[in-house]
């Protein structure tokens, strides 16, 4: 995180808004996206976007062709998102340093999550449990059905 991207957030932060923080590699933009973002949005004030990095994105083993869109593109795309107030790359496997460093009010997962879940566990969200140490809390949105970067993959090999 920038000095910059850390002054604006503690700026909207002490005129009284509230962070709202998710993360993902947003590849291929698609409308289970942007569904995702506005409602993660309307949790608060201001949305931060934790974005993988192209380095981040392979750690994840999402395969050897991905990401398809670099993070530079990708990074230009969400910013112009109306919902989406800034972006943040990060190089690591998970976004935990990040949000430590975000402190959002609200840490926001898509509907594959589980909110109690522990740390070990299926669909456990990096973070959670420190944003509600803060005093935060952590939300779950659900997935629109049938919309994912990975079938749209399949689908433009198939034609």
């Amino acid at each position: 995180m920038t000095p910059q991207d850390h002054a604006q957030i503690d700026a909207w932060r002490s005129s009284g808004e509230t962070i709202v923080f998710t993360n993902g590699v947003f590849d291929i933009l698609h409308a289970g996206h942007v569904t995702y973002l506005q409602a993660a949005r309307a949790l608060g004030d201001r949305l931060v976007v934790g974005l993988n990095s192209d380095v981040s994105v392979r750690m994840l083993g999402k395969g050897p062709e991905r990401p398809i869109n670099q993070q530079d593109d990708r990074k230009t795309v969400l910013e112009a998102l109306q919902a989406v107030d800034a972006v943040i790359v990060f190089e690591a496997e998970t976004p935990a340093g990040l949000i430590a460093s975000v402190c959002p009010d609200v840490l926001v997962k898509g509907g594959d999550y589980t909110p109690d879940a522990q740390a070990g566990e299926e669909g456990y969200i990096v973070g959670s449990e420190e944003v509600r140490k803060r005093g935060g809390h952590v939300a779950v949105i659900p997935l629109l059905p049938g919309r994912s970067t990975t079938n749209i993959i399949k689908k433009s090999r198939s034609h």
